[in-house]
């Protein structure tokens, strides 16, 4: 089964940066598009961002333009770079395959502060 390891998460005022990382384990991850996701409090979990192998990308209207999704296959690594953070974007964030197919990891937590 793999797993999913996400960091890169933090406290960060509007306007600032971060970039989360995503390692996956096992032998399956260069087969599959991945995504990733956020949930905020009292919400359901969105996807963000997904990106094929072959690096096409696509995002959730309310991160386009401001987040950038990355892979590195020989590293078996899906990055989220976001840019011009807004207090919306606080949540936990998590990355799965684009279809859910894995185990969820315990996320990163990202918190936006006006």
């Amino acid at each position: 089964q793999v797993q999913l390891v996400e960091s890169g998460g933090g406290f960060v005022q509007a306007g600032e940066s971060l970039r989360l990382s995503c390692v996956a384990s096992g032998r399956f991850f260069n087969f599959n598009a991945m995504g990733w996701y956020r949930q905020a409090p009292g919400k359901q979990r969105d996807l963000v961002a997904t990106i094929t192998p072959g690096g096409n990308t696509n995002y959730a209207d309310s991160v386009k333009g401001r987040f950038t999704i990355s892979r590195d296959n020989a590293r078996k690594t899906v990055y989220l770079q976001m840019n011009s953070l807004k207090p919306e974007d606080t949540a936990v964030y998590y990355c799965n395959t684009d279809s859910q197919r894995w185990n969820w990891g315990q996320g990163t937590q990202v918190t936006v502060s006006s």
